[in-house]
C-alpha cells in the first residue's frame, strides 16, 4: 500500500470531517516511522567516477593543491572546479517551525533536510541542511552565514521567526557574498502570486481591478503583498491583517526599526479606509488569502458567505489549513487554495524555489530581486496554463518535472534583465541545463536506491500505520 492509497481509504472509511484529521494524523506516525527507519533524508555520495590510489593522489594530495592555487588566485574558479557552484546552504535557527513554532535548533533538522531532497530530486541542486543555535540573535545568525558563504553557492533561508527574519534577510541582502532567498516569504509570496494569477483567470477577474485581503502579515503574506503590487495590484484595494487588527495609517508607529520598514509602507499604501474587523474587510472582497495560524476554524464559513460571488480562498497555514476546503467551498467559495498536497490547489514554495535556485546558480547571480520574484511566478502560472486550468487546478503539481526546468530559464533572464548575472547562457540552455541535470539527479537517487545503501520501507507498514490511525478514529 502507498501512502497516497492509505490517505484515499481513510477518507472513504471515514467521511470528510473526520478523514481530514485522521488523515493529518496518518501522516504524523508515517513520516516519524519512516524517518525512524531510514535515519532522515539524505546522504553523501562522491561524484567522480573513479577512485584508485592514483586518482586519489589527484583528487586529494598532493594534486588538489593545484586546486586551491587556482581558487587563490581568482575566487570565480572555487564555482566552477568544486561543488560550490551547484549547492546552496539550507538555514534556519529552528524558531518557527510550519505550524510549531520554537521546536530547538536541532528540531528544524527534518524540514530541513526535505528541502534539500526537493532541491536535489526537482532542481538538480545540491544542499546542505544547517540548524544554528544562535541563541535568537540575529547578529550571529547573519555572521555566521556570511563566514559559511565561500562554500556555498547560494543560501535558502528558512523557518526564522520574526521580526529577526525580515532583519536577517536584509542584512545579508546587503553583506552577503553569494544570492540569498528567504523561502518562506519570497518563496510562499511567488506561488501565492501565481496561484492568484490563475484563481483570477478562472473566476474571470483582472489582479488590478481585486479587492483581496490578507489574513495574517508575517514573511509570507507581507512579502505577498509586495509582489502582488509588483504584478500589478491595486494597493488602495488591499487590506492585511495582524493578531492586533488591519494594517493602516494608523498603525504605522507599531512597527518600528529598519526590519519594519516593509510593514510600515504597507501601513502607509494599503487600507485607506482603516478598517480593522476581518468580516467587514471581506465584505464584497474578491480573494482572501490567509497565512495565518494553524486551523480548522480559524477562518469561519460566515467570513466567506460575506465575499463576492465566486471568491478565490487560499488557506495556506501548515499542518491544518485555516478553514478545510470543503467548509470553504459550502460557504460559496469558488476556487480554493491550501498549503497541503492531498487537497487540490496546493501552494506550496516547492513548486518555486527548485527552479529558482538552479536558475540563479546557473547564471551565477549575484543577488535575487522582487523582479525574479515575479518571472517566476507568472512562469509557474503560465506552466499550468498549459494544462487545463479550473477550479481545482490553478497551480502545477509538484510532480509535473517539466516545470522546474522551464521557472530557471525564466529566472535566469530575469536575472539577466535586471543586471545581477555573472554568466548570460541563453533561456533555453538554462531550461536545457536544468533538465539535465535534474534527470541526472533522479537517475543517481533510482541507482541508490536499488543498492543496500537505501532501506527499503516496507508497503505494510503504511497499511499497518493506517490500521492504527483508523482504529484511533473510529
Amino acid at each position: 500500500m502507498t501512502p497516497s492509497e492509505a490517505l484515499a481509504n481513510i477518507r472513504k472509511t471515514l467521511g470528510e470531517e473526520e478523514g481530514n484529521r485522521a488523515s493529518t494524523e496518518f501522516l504524523f506516525r508515517l513520516s516519524l516511522d519512516a524517518h525512524r527507519l531510514h535515519g532522515g533524508k539524505m546522504m553523501t555520495i562522491p561524484l567522480v567516477d573513479q577512485a584508485d590510489l592514483g586518482w586519489m593522489e589527484a583528487w586529494y594530495t598532493p594534486g588538489v593543491s593545484a586546486v586551491s592555487r587556482a581558487i587563490r588566485d581568482d575566487a570565480g574558479v572555487s564555482f566552477t572546479h568544486t561543488c560550490r557552484g551547484r549547492t546552496v546552504a539550507v538555514v534556519s535557527d529552528s524558531t518557527r517551525v510550519l505550524g510549531d513554532g520554537d521546536v530547538t535548533p536541532p528540531g528544524g533538522m527534518g524540514v530541513m533536510e526535505g528541502k534539500a531532497l526537493i532541491m536535489k530530486l526537482l532542481g538538480g541542486v545540491d544542499a546542505v541542511p544547517i540548524c544554528l543555535d544562535v541563541k535568537g540573535e540575529a547578529g550571529r545568525l547573519v555572521d555566521t552565514v556570511n563566514a559559511m558563504a565561500p562554500s556555498f553557492g547560494a543560501v535558502n533561508l528558512e523557518d526564522i521567526a520574526q521580526p529577526r527574519c525580515y532583519t536577517v534577510l536584509q542584512r545579508l541582502q546587503e553583506t552577503c557574498s553569494i544570492p540569498v532567498w528567504h523561502d518562506d516569504a519570497q518563496g510562499t509570496a511567488c506561488v501565492v502570486l501565481a496561484g492568484l494569477m490563475n484563481a483570477m483567470k478562472v473566476t474571470g477577474r483582472k489582479l488590478g481591478d481585486s479587492k483581496i485581503v490578507l489574513f495574517g502579515a508575517g514573511a509570507s503574506n507581507s512579502t505577498a503583498a509586495r509582489l502582488l503590487m509588483a504584478a500589478g495590484a491595486d494597493p488602495e484595494k488591499m487590506i492585511l491583517f495582524d493578531s492586533r487588527g488591519g494594517l493602516h495609517k494608523g498603525r504605522a508607529d507599531d512597527f518600528q526599526g529598519d526590519e519594519r520598514s516593509w510593514h510600515r509602507e504597507l501601513c502607509r499604501v494599503t487600507n485607506p479606509l482603516r478598517i480593522d474587523d476581518i468580516r467587514k474587510a471581506l465584505e464584497g472582497a474578491d480573494a482572501l488569502v490567509a497565512a495565518s495560524r494553524p486551523g480548522p476554524d480559524v477562518v469561519h464559513p460566515a467570513w466567506i458567505r460575506k465575499m463576492a460571488e465566486g471568491a478565490i480562498v487560499f488557506a495556506c497555514a501548515n499542518p491544518v489549513p485555516e478553514i478545510y476546503p470543503s467548509d470553504a467551498l459550502d460557504a460559496g467559495a469558488a476556487v480554493v487554495a491550501t498549503g497541503r498536497g492531498d487537497f487540490p490547489n496546493q501552494v506550496n514554495n516547492s513548486l518555486g524555489f527548485p527552479g529558482i535556485l538552479k536558475g540563479v546558480l546557473l547564471t551565477g547571480a549575484v543577488s535575487i530581486t522582487d523582479r525574479m520574484a515575479v518571472a517566476a511566478a507568472e512562469a509557474i502560472a503560465e506552466y499550468a496554463v498549459r494544462g487545463v486550468i479550473g477550479a481545482g487546478r490553478i497551480l502545477p503539481l509538484m510532480s509535473e518535472t517539466g516545470l522546474y526546468p522551464f521557472v530557471a530559464g525564466r529566472v535566469a533572464a530575469s536575472a539577466q534583465a535586471c543586471g545581477v548575472a555573472r554568466f548570460y547562457p541563453a533561456e533555453e540552455e538554462v531550461a536545457s541545463r536544468a533538465a539535465s541535470d535534474m534527470e541526472a539527479s533522479r537517475q543517481a537517487w533510482a541507482a541508490v536506491t536499488e543498492t543496500s545503501a537505501v532501506r527499503k520501507y516496507p508497503p505494510e507498514r503504511v497499511e499497518s500505520i493506517m490500521a492504527e490511525t483508523l482504529g484511533a478514529f473510529q
